[in-house]
């Protein structure tokens, strides 16, 4: 199985921008989308409180997977149930469930509302996904686990032993699972059984084989840590966006290439450690670190990386023919992987957006920043003094005058054209926070000289 991974936890598209892009994922060798929904999901009752303002309705979530369907794609919902909990533990509601009171990011595993909460969770969740036969439960990152008054008590009563208590709360989410959901299959990140020693794995993990780990957090160089001890079956998680950096702009194509490339040679290593079988690959887009973190990469920025990430995986390498598929479906001319850029216009659902999002990230600071600090006239007869006290010598300032103007001029058109395109495929809360985080740093300088120069 090859998905791909949707973290809605940021920059949610419209589900009009899904129509596009589910045909393009089967084409390019997806069989199956990860949906990360967090906050989009409609829940309902007592949990209403942790829909966002623009979260999907039921019908959306039906429209998904109708065309998850037309396009032979097998839905996974992930649900977070350890860490990454924020969006959660952030309202007051359910601050009493956290491991350290200060820290919104993971759930106290001895609180006994932990538990009723996550069942009714998963239960809205899986409800609304009754095709799905798996379900990934996340897991990964729990962050201060041990650190809470409860955990302290529980580990001095069982050899402080971090591990067995981390095994104990995935035992009993997958308790409920099975006890619920005859024949729904789990999968969950595998960072944190890393830190596991054998023995617990073999002791206190028996009820934890029949979930399926994802190995293994390594986005360059995987190596995957003692692969599959005590499962039946292997996944390993690579990563087409959103690893290089939490404020990362733009996809650098060569990095994410070399890390299926890796992943290409451990999956060669699988048949030799029999009888463990290797059953699929997550090619993980993150859009933003947690919950509180800005934005990485936008969807329709990272999709030449996700088209070169599947298909190396289709044809075992980015061969001629990987690469012939990638810029046929794409509807580009040419793939510059260190430079990470392409060529030609393209045709693939958000192109607008990559072309504009490529000017901004190559020149928007750059030139505005040269106009700024290396502009002699403003320097000289144009300070920060002369503006604040509103004087200044006609004859200098009309010497940059028209320069600065006619910048202003062509970027706000570039941004106007980029704004329209982003308001298609996204809510307005993320078009103002890309709008707020990568182009009104630099443009409201610009904004404020052309002002006071008027």
């Amino acid at each position: 199985m090859r998905l791909v991974h949707l973290d809605l936890k940021g920059a949610a598209p419209r589900v009009s921008y899904l129509e596009q892009v589910f045909p393009l994922l089967a084409q390019l060798g997806a069989n199956g989308v990860l949906i990360e929904y967090e906050d989009m999901f409609p829940f309902k009752g007592e949990l209403e409180i942790l829909r966002s303002p623009y979260a999907y309705s039921e019908d959306d979530i039906e429209r998904i997977q109708q065309l998850a369907e037309q396009h032979k794609l097998e839905v996974v919902p992930l649900v977070q149930t350890f860490g990454h909990v924020e969006f959660i533990l952030k309202h007051e509601k359910y601050q009493h469930l956290r491991e350290v009171e200060r820290f919104p990011n993971s759930f106290n595993p001895h609180a006994p509302n932990t538990l009723t909460l996550l069942k009714s969770i998963l239960a809205q969740v899986i409800e609304k996904h009754r095709r799905s036969s798996w379900i990934h439960i996340g897991a990964d990152e729990v962050f201060h686990l041990g650190e809470g008054t409860d955990s302290k008590n529980w580990m001095s009563r069982n050899k402080g032993d971090v591990g067995a208590m981390y095994l104990k709360h995935i035992k009993e989410v997958l308790g409920f699972l099975a006890a619920q959901y005859w024949g729904l299959r789990a999968l969950m990140w595998d960072d944190m059984l890393r830190k596991i020693s054998v023995g617990a794995l073999r002791g206190e993990g028996t009820g934890v084989a029949h979930v399926l780990p994802c190995h293994a957090w390594r986005w360059q160089e995987p190596v995957p840590h003692r692969v599959g001890i005590g499962f039946e079956a292997v996944w390993f998680a690579s990563a087409f966006k959103g690893t290089t950096g939490p404020a990362q702009m733009w996809t650098p194509l060569s990095y994410h290439l070399k890390n299926h490339l890796s992943w290409l040679k451990v999956m060669q290593t699988v048949p030799r450690l029999a009888p463990l079988r290797f059953q699929g690959i997550v090619l993980t887009g993150w859009q933003r670190y947690d919950h509180y973190s800005v934005l990485c990469e936008l969807l329709p920025v990272g999709i030449p990386s996700l088209a070169i990430c599947l298909q190396t995986l289709v044809n075992g390498g980015f061969t001629e023919e990987a690469k012939r598929k990638v810029l046929d479906v794409l509807g580009l001319e040419g793939v510059q992987l260190e430079q990470s850029t392409c060529e030609g216009r393209g045709a693939f659902p958000g192109v607008e957006i990559y072309h504009m999002v490529e000017q901004v990230n190559s020149h928007l600071k750059e030139s505005i920043l040269k106009v700024l600090e290396e502009e002699s006239a403003i320097k000289g007869w144009f300070s920060p003094y002369h503006r604040k006290h509103h004087f200044g010598n006609p004859r200098n300032m009309e010497s940059f005058g028209s320069k600065v103007l006619k910048l202003l001029e062509d970027w706000e058109s570039i941004i106007r054209d980029l704004r329209a395109q982003l308001e298609r495929v996204y809510f307005p809360d993320t078009v103002e926070e890309w709008m707020e985080e990568n182009v009104n740093p630099y443009l409201d300088q610009l904004r404020d000289l052309v002002q006071d120069y008027r």
